[in-house]
């Protein structure tokens, strides 16, 4: 059943060891580093709970009548994608900012491996079993769920038998309760996470000897050789009206150190079974990408809304030019808005007899999202001018010595001072801040890098109708009959996965 957030800070309390500047974290809930981003996940469990907003936030689970999470419930029609944007909007609209690794949007990983079980059958019948196990557990039981993906990879122009074999994670030995793995992985959030879900990121399992590379499980994050490192945290640095996002929404990024961990074999998924492996890298965001790029959505949103408020607070927005700038904004952002709820509208049915988002909608989303981002964050610093960045501190509008000129100098009309000191703290904090560069740098590998976006929408798209369109009118040969209808938008069968 559905948990409070006190419950979550409780579950993580489990004497795990995780590593900050180089300091032992006692209690990750009270850290000062940690602190703001648990206190942000345990709000989301206390919003299922609330009368307000718990009918958005949790359903009622047919078999055990208990409330469940929206977002970890599988996918099985329209209705329920749109719960789950309604859910991530309430999370957001009640935090005041936008928080990526808390869960949603990692679950549906699960949910690729759940269509491949035709694929697991072929290993071990058991290894199914397992995946509808976990998937399950994850709609009742409510864990914080991450999921670690990228290697420290080492020298990529040699194999990992070339050099330290535990470049990549890997298994080294297995016992009748399970497997023993060894390496590392880069997961944002397991520090404070209950669980991730861990896979391999080879593409290329020509070689055999690779099979030790290919196992995919379920860590818990508190098992024994299990070690935490964290990025340094931006939170902190400065007073919250000085850096209103970084202090509230820094999400630490950790590398996992697996140390001869022991995954029981009730979590296993798959091992040393390259074919599994292939698919749940080609499948891995076929669900996960459309909660991902919702946050660019509503990024895109802050964009708009910061460009537009400047403006009239500065008076310039009847300026042509002024104006042509925000409308880019706009269009990015209904352009994702559109690839979105056009996406649910065409939903494809999966293998594993899900609704998946229509793929070629969301992965040419996915594209649109990431690759027009820094444009627009530029664009909206143009729109925001100098003042971005020669804003000066809190302190000064707080000192009596300096407060009258800035008073004087920054008032504009009916505006204060102190309202335009806010707008362009948020707006450095969204724009020019530690945490902004880090946040835009993220997003360059945060759902792989830019060029597999690419190759992920050429593999998933249907080239046949547009080219039997050019077959039949240049009048080539083997070209369809001219008098055949084209296939109605998002039929046909289901396309060759991709890389993604």
């Amino acid at each position: 059943m559905i948990r409070t957030g006190d419950e979550y800070r409780e579950s993580i309390r489990d004497g795990r060891e995780v590593w900050i500047d180089g300091e032992r974290v006692r209690d990750v809930t009270t850290h000062p580093s940690l602190k703001p981003i648990v206190d942000a996940r345990a709000r989301i469990y206390d919003l299922a709970h609330e009368d307000a907003t718990s009918a958005v936030m949790s359903y009622v689970d047919n078999e055990t009548g208990e409330r469940c999470p929206t977002g970890s419930k599988l996918p099985l029609d329209k209705e329920d994608w749109l719960a789950k944007r309604a859910a991530v909007d309430v999370v957001m609209d009640d935090l005041g900012g936008i928080v990526t690794r808390v869960g949603d949007e990692t679950v549906g990983e699960m949910w690729s491996l759940y269509d491949g079980q035709d694929v697991l059958n072929e290993i071990n019948p058991a290894f199914s079993e397992h995946i509808r196990t976990h998937v399950r557990r994850a709609a009742l039981e409510d864990p914080f769920h991450v999921s670690a993906n990228t290697d420290p990879k080492g020298d990529r122009s040699k194999r990992p038998q070339d050099q330290d074999p535990d470049v990549l994670l890997r298994v080294v030995g297995e016992n009748s309760r399970g497997i023993i793995v060894r390496g590392a992985k880069f997961e944002t959030a397991a520090a404070y996470a209950n669980q991730a879900f861990v896979k391999p990121t080879i593409g290329d399992w020509g070689n055999a000897e690779l099979s030790d590379y290919a196992v995919g499980f379920i860590a818990d994050m508190a098992a024994p050789g299990i070690r935490h490192v964290c990025r340094s945290s931006f939170a902190g640095r400065g007073s919250d009206g000085e850096y209103p996002l970084a202090n509230r929404f820094d999400e630490i990024d950790v590398m996992i150190i697996f140390d001869d961990v022991e995954i029981p074999w009730e979590d296993v998924l798959f091992y040393r079974h390259t074919a599994a492996a292939a698919f749940i890298r080609a499948t891995l965001h076929r669900y996960s990408m459309f909660p991902f790029v919702q946050r660019h959505l509503r990024f895109a949103d802050l964009l708009v809304g910061l460009a537009y408020t400047n403006a009239v607070q500065t008076g310039v927005k009847m300026h042509q030019g002024v104006r042509e700038k925000i409308a880019q904004l706009v269009c990015f952002r209904e352009g994702i808005n559109a690839h979105l709820t056009a996406a649910i509208e065409l939903g494809e049915r999966s293998p594993g007899g899900l609704l998946m988002p229509n793929q070629q909608l969301l992965y040419t989303g996915r594209v649109l999202a990431c690759s027009q981002l820094p444009a627009m964050m530029h664009l909206a610093r143009e729109l925001c001018g100098g003042q971005l960045c020669v804003t000066p501190a809190a302190a000064c509008f707080d000192s009596p010595e300096t407060e009258p000129w800035l008073s004087k100098y920054l008032s504009i009309g009916d505006i204060d001072a102190e309202e335009r000191r806010r707008l362009f703290a948020f707006a450095r904090d969204l724009l020019n801040s530690d945490y902004a560069g880090h946040r835009l740098t993220f997003q360059l590998f945060a759902q792989a890098p830019p060029f597999s976006h690419l190759l992920a929408v050429y593999n998933n798209y249907d080239f046949e109708y547009p080219a039997d369109l050019v077959r039949r009118y240049a009048g080539l040969e083997n070209g369809a009959d001219a008098s055949t209808p084209p296939p109605a938008i998002g039929a046909g069968e289901l396309r060759a996965p991709a890389v993604s």
